[in-house]
This record gives structure tokens, C-alpha cells and sequence, in this order.
């Protein structure tokens, strides 16, 4: 008697084991692999701002960020900047589903500093984390997220994981409002 209680025991803890297993792995970011896919965690970029100090991305955790790929000199990008700033004033206040808050995280594929720190000014780009390593196309971050066209974004969920691409005009603030609180 006592042997089948000792193996229905078990059997309840390694039942239980496995559940909880499951429940715990629910709860992982989806994803656990850098990439640029939808599902992945975004490569990391650490990159200077205008005034020369590094900036990560990965110091973003806890928000939703909008990763922006753009340039001074890139007609498109500066015609998508209104709805980037209208969004960014809209949603950077709001409460979001478990997250701190939404926040951009920009990157320039400019090569003139003077120009790139120009636009940011002109275009109204209030947000604080801008980066660029000012080697235009042949900018590391541009390689790294293979960014063949701009403007191009990334959206980011508080695990730094990709849940959205290419966001442009009224797209980005309706996928934002799915995820206010």
C-alpha cells in the first residue's frame, strides 16, 4: 500500500512538474532568438546622439519602443515625420498592458551631423534617444537590421521582442492603441 501511494505521489509531482513547466514558458518572451523577424528580440544598438553620448536600446526594456530607421536627406522620412510626432505625442503619456510607457527609439542613416541635428529640430523630433554612427548607408545598425529602404521601423514590445515591422502613417498609432491599457 505504502509502494502505490509512493508512486501516485510521484506521479502527482511530475504531473504537476510539467504543468507548471508549461505555465512558466507561457510567460518567456516568444522571442528568445536575436533577429530581425517578427518573434525575435531585436539586435541591441548602442550608438552616439547628437551630442556624442552613447545611447542602448536595450536600456528601452519595460517600454514599447519604436525602433526608426531615417535620414535628413530621405524625402519620405521627412514627409513621415508629422505622423511619427503626432503619434509620439499621443501615445508617449498613455498607460500601456504591461509596459512603463511607448517611446522612440530613432536612428539616423545620415552622414552630415550638421544636417542630421538640423532635421531633428525642423521635423519637431522631440523624444531624446536619437542615434547615428553618420556612416549613411553603411551604417552598422542599417546592416544589422538589413534596412535596404527607409523609412522603416521596427516595433518593440517590453521584452525588446519584434511584434510589428514597417508601421507607416496611421498604422503605427492603430497597432499602439491595441496596446494601451
Amino acid at each position: 500500500m505504502k509502494r502505490i501511494n509512493l508512486v501516485l505521489l510521484g506521479l502527482v509531482l511530475a504531473l504537476g512538474l510539467v504543468a507548471f513547466t508549461k505555465i512558466e514558458s507561457s510567460q518567456q518572451p516568444s522571442g528568445n532568438v536575436v533577429g530581425i523577424n517578427i518573434g525575435n528580440v531585436a539586435p541591441d544598438l548602442k550608438f552616439n546622439n547628437p551630442a556624442g553620448q552613447q545611447l542602448d536600446l536595450y536600456s528601452n526594456r519595460g517600454y514599447y519602443v519604436l525602433v526608426d530607421f531615417w535620414a535628413s536627406w530621405c524625402g519620405p522620412c521627412r514627409g513621415e515625420n508629422p505622423n511619427v510626432v503626432a503619434t509620439y505625442k499621443k501615445y508617449s503619456a498613455m498607460k500601456f498592458k504591461g509596459a512603463k510607457g511607448f517611446k522612440i527609439f530613432s536612428v539616423s542613416l545620415d552622414q552630415n551631423p550638421a544636417a542630421w541635428k538640423a532635421a531633428i529640430q525642423q521635423d519637431g523630433l522631440v523624444w531624446p534617444d536619437h542615434v547615428s554612427d553618420l556612416k549613411g548607408w553603411g551604417s552598422d545598425a542599417a546592416h544589422l537590421y538589413d534596412v535596404e529602404s527607409i523609412p522603416t521601423n521596427f516595433l518593440l514590445d517590453p521584452n525588446g521582442v519584434i511584434i510589428a515591422h514597417g508601421l507607416r502613417g496611421e498604422a503605427l498609432g492603430s497597432e499602439l492603441s491595441t496596446l494601451v491599457k
